[in-house]
């Protein structure tokens, strides 16, 4: 069978089990093979595949609605529903989306780069077939540690009781991206060991019928002694005690076992969850055996070996972060820091195994986290929160409510600022600016570089009025020499790379470079460009911008974020209420659409962020200037 021809998934209901076995085989080696070369989520796929081929042997998608969470597992189904001949341009710009994506096909119902978010969806769409009075069948697949979001319990707290038809398939392979965390973890571990359920269940239930249940109080015996055995024999009633029919666990290796638990899925009224135990990586022994989380997803690699390919460059960001960190808090007691599910992407991971007692990750909770943050904060501690500017976004009304409104003294590290490339609209993190601006008591700095990011986080932790952001990009920095004393940044002040006379560019982080050529080419042509490193986005330097406004020369704002409501917003707003509407203001940065996935250099190309159109904004700016060719 040629992967690359497959239409649809309709083919496998006249498939046998031979037939399918050699399909999952086809299937690791083209996902192996394929992923070497473009990178990509590998070994939540490699575990998935059985599932998936029996999802879509017993259900009839798009008419039914398999809703995929996370979306790292969905390879496989984007494979069966006809998409294999892309995978050469994996998370490549206009390529095959490393995501369910509406557009790519009718199989993809639903839209995800985020965790926990399947079943609410799920219950959106149940709610609308159980009004229109239409059959479909509503399927969500959610891992174990997606399950620990607050969000995925609230649903299935709401399921539950509302006793909707809705299936969840519990695909459990004892890891996320990190090893899991908390008291559904445990749970789930119980489980696991407790053998099936279901038979132990039904078997339960058969002596009971042997009871002479006479009267009332016979009656009530029995069910205590129901309810007795019930929690003597299965070790966990969580989900059934929530109002779901548990079936499981179920080997998710083993077609015999996914297809007879999955028909009495379909067989049962109500809510139904099928607890599915996987192997992450399976196939593929160095993501079988990877302990680090490191083949969740990555870069190309050699496929023989399994050897990472990595360029020799400068530390990540991320790094610089983490190292300075660790150095703060040998003298400082009171910094701790934490992550929601990320410790390897974070780098907190290495914090952690030199301060354990003072690192803490609480899964995939960035409400619990920011929250929790801010009670540190209030009993004198000196939190870090290190979390991706996208996944802060689920933690905002804490952040209004807990920790701005209190002002308390909470430091975010925003770790992938601005756009990160292949995993797209879901990640780009862009909006965190216009999110915390407008926050009272929030202050907000951007580095230019690993040496600046340094000093602002040893700043960050030496600030002590209120809430504070440091945010940072993905990748490397420049490989420029870092200071080996730290020093502190005055928040509120800018500072200038390059004088000029003609006009003014501010920006910050990873475009000033950009600015600084776009200045150098103009110089050619006698034109004289300021270039400001606007490191403090909020406070502005006030002094400075009285001096632009005293000037009146032309400015140009230069950010990668959202036009709408972030830097270049501020400086409007600062120009308006200082009354200097003679000023004149232009801005770049990210317009009002969402981000596909594409290397960064081709996404700023696609959205004009490059050295050409700010030469030839400037040139627009001053038309009166005498211009040599």
């Amino acid at each position: 069978m040629n992967l690359e021809t497959i239409k649809d998934p309709k083919f496998l209901k006249n498939c046998s089990r031979n037939d399918l076995e050699t399909l999952a085989t086809k299937i690791r080696q083209f996902l192996i093979e394929k992923l070497s070369v473009t990178g990509g989520h590998l070994g939540p796929n490699l575990g998935v595949v059985e599932l998936t081929i029996a999802l879509h042997t017993l259900y009839d998608s798009p008419k039914d609605k398999l809703i995929w969470d996370v979306g790292h597992q969905a390879y496989v189904h984007k494979i069966l529903t006809g998409r294999a001949n892309q995978f050469d341009t994996l998370r490549q710009y206009k390529g095959l989306c490393g995501f369910p994506k509406r557009s790519e096909s009718e199989h993809d119902v639903w839209e995800t780069g985020h965790s926990s978010t399947s079943l609410s969806a799920a219950m959106g769409m149940a709610v609308a077939r159980d009004l229109k009075q239409t059959d479909e069948e509503i399927v969500a697949i959610i891992g174990d540690g997606a399950l620990t979001g607050g969000m995925a319990l609230e649903a299935l707290n709401h399921i539950g009781h509302e006793k909707t038809n809705i299936t969840i398939i519990l695909n459990d392979n004892e890891m996320s991206i990190a090893p899991n965390v908390g008291a559904l973890h445990s749970i789930l571990g119980r489980l696991r060991t407790a053998g099936k359920y279901q038979k132990v269940k039904e078997d339960v239930e058969y002596l009971l019928k042997k009871i002479p249940a006479f009267g009332g109080r016979i009656a009530t015996v029995a069910e205590r002694v129901k309810d007795s055995l019930k929690y003597l024999l299965v070790s966990g009633m969580f989900f059934e005690e929530m109002g779901f029919t548990y079936f499981g666990p179920v080997d998710g290796h083993d077609y015999d076992d996914l297809f007879a638990n999955i028909q009495y899925a379909k067989d049962t009224n109500g809510p139904v969850l099928v607890h599915v135990m996987t192997k992450k990586g399976k196939g593929y022994a160095p993501a079988e055996n990877d302990a680090k989380g490191t083949w969740h997803g990555l870069g190309p690699y050699k496929m023989e070996s399994g050897e990472v390919i990595k360029k020799p460059g400068p530390p990540s960001y991320s790094s610089v972060f983490s190292n300075t960190l660790i150095r703060l808090a040998e003298k400082d007691k009171r910094i701790v820091a934490l992550t929601a599910a990320m410790p390897g992407g974070t780098k907190l991971d290495q914090f952690g195994e030199k301060f354990p007692d003072r690192m803490f990750d609480v899964g995939i909770a960035e409400q619990h986290a920011t929250t929790m943050a801010g009670g540190l904060a209030a009993q004198g501690m000196k939190p870090v929160f290190a979390v991706y500017s996208t996944f802060l976004q689920r933690g905002y009304d804490q952040l209004v409510h807990d920790v701005c409104r209190q002002n308390l003294n909470v430091f975010f590290a925003i770790d992938r600022a601005g756009l990160v490339g292949a995993d797209g609209e879901t990640h780009q993190g862009v909006f965190d600016i216009a999110y915390l601006r407008h926050l009272p008591n929030m202050k907000i700095l951007m580095p230019k570089d690993e040496n600046e990011l340094q000093h602002m986080i040893y700043t960050a932790i030496q600030y002590d009025d209120g809430p504070i952001a440091v945010r940072y990009p993905r990748g490397n920095g420049y490989g420029i020499p870092m200071d080996e004393e730290f020093q502190e940044i005055e928040i509120g002040s800018w500072e200038v790379e390059k004088e000029g006379s003609d006009a003014t560019i501010l920006t910050f982080g990873t475009l000033l470079p950009m600015a600084m050529e776009a200045a150098r080419t103009l110089e050619k042509s006698s034109i004289h460009v300021r270039v400001v490193n606007a490191r403090s986005v909020k406070p502005l330097d006030e002094e400075m911008m009285a001096m632009f406004m005293q000037e009146n020369k032309p400015i140009l704002t230069l950010e990668e974020a959202s036009l709408m409501g972030s830097f270049g917003s501020a400086i409007l707003e600062h120009i308006h209420d200082q009354g200097a509407h003679h000023v004149v203001v232009e801005r770049m940065g990210i317009p009002d659409r969402y981000i596909e996935h594409g290397s960064v250099p081709e996404l700023y190309e696609e959205i004009g962020l490059t050295t050409e159109n700010i030469v030839a904004t400037i040139r627009s700016l001053i038309p009166g200037k005498k211009q040599r060719a």
